[in-house]
């Protein structure tokens, strides 16, 4: 039996951060973790950040609110599911995934939690496990799935080296020449080929 588990940001919805930081100007929120491995130290800069500028989470989900999924991406998703089960596994927060998952059709998707305060300020935020993707990929083996990955981040290396199958989708060129034995796609329907393959 199968799973398929896909990153969220980059894959199937346009990165959160990156939208926020052209609706606030602030260009440092930029950075994801395409730029940056270390997700305890990018989100604390993130943090640092919004309590510099006075933002909080109102203004992330105002945002939030106008990101489509990419196009394809909910035609993708309704294919894929009807041919094996499917488990996007995000390091994105409940609090910000919720509008996106609507769009997606409600998709099941395993991500973190933010600590907001009574007031809205974000003041810290609590991931569900130690290395998510691949603790819950393992996580899935060990209950007798094969499992099938994809991402496009650093933060996904780990859990499509882990899976019987892994792809990077429409990853970084640097991410692609350091990994150049994983396969790499473009396009929906090259991912959609590549993984039901895997499963023949």
């Amino acid at each position: 039996m199968y799973i398929t588990c896909l990153d969220l940001e980059g894959v199937l919805v346009p990165e959160i951060w990156i939208a926020f930081s052209e609706a606030t100007g602030i260009p440092e929120l930029r950075k994801t973790t395409r730029d940056e491995p270390d997700y305890n130290k990018l989100m604390n800069f993130r943090l640092n950040i919004l309590k510099e500028h006075y933002l909080g989470l109102k203004e992330i989900q105002d945002t939030i609110a106008t990101i489509d999924p990419m196009p394809g991406a909910r035609e993708f998703l309704d294919e894929l599911r009807a041919t094996t089960q499917v488990i996007i596994i995000s390091d994105t927060f409940t609090q910000f995934a919720t509008p996106l998952m609507k769009k997606l059709g409600w998709p099941t998707i395993f991500c973190n939690t933010l600590e907001v305060s009574p007031a809205g300020e974000v003041t810290g935020f609590k991931l569900r496990v130690k290395d998510s993707k691949l603790t819950t990929v393992r996580a899935l083996q060990s209950i007798g799935y094969e499992t099938i990955a994809s991402g496009d981040s650093y933060n996904d290396l780990a859990m499509i080296r882990a899976s019987k199958a892994g792809f990077l989708f429409r990853s970084t060129d640097k991410i692609k020449a350091d990994n150049p034995d994983l396969p790499a796609f473009e396009q929906y329907d090259e991912l959609l080929s590549a993984i039901r393959g895997a499963m023949d």
